[in-house]
C-alpha cells in the first residue's frame, strides 16, 4: 500500500500567495542584505525570485513542501511569525514612503 501525498490547505496557500508576491521577495532581498552588510548595488531589489522566495520559506518551517505546513504545528507557527514580521516590514516602509 502507497503513502499518499499530505494535501495542502489555508496555510499552504498562505505560503503559496507569499512567495509569488514580488514585495516579499524584496523582503528577503532587504534581510539578506542587512544580516550581511551588503550594499544594494551587490544585490538589488528583485534578486529573490518566487522560487527563491518557496525555498528560502520551505527552510525556514523546517518542510520539503509547503503542504506539510497544514500538518506541523511548529511549521505553522513559523509561516505566521514570518507573514507578521513581512507585515510589520510593509507598515515600516508605507511609513517611509518606500511602498
Amino acid at each position: 500500500m502507497s503513502v499518499s501525498p499530505l494535501k495542502g490547505g489555508q496555510q499552504a496557500r498562505r505560503a503559496a500567495m507569499l512567495c509569488t508576491n514580488p514585495r516579499f521577495g524584496i523582503y528577503l532581498d532587504h534581510r539578506r542584505r542587512c544580516a550581511h552588510s551588503v550594499p544594494i548595488e551587490q544585490m538589488p531589489d528583485g534578486t529573490h525570485l518566487p522560487e527563491d522566495c518557496a525555498d528560502w520559506l520551505r527552510e525556514a518551517c523546517g518542510v520539503k513542501s509547503r503542504a506539510e505546513i497544514d500538518h506541523d504545528n511548529a511549521a505553522s507557527a513559523m509561516l505566521d511569525r514570518i507573514i507578521a514580521d513581512y507585515s510589520a516590514w510593509e507598515r515600516q516602509q508605507r511609513q517611509r514612503g518606500n511602498a
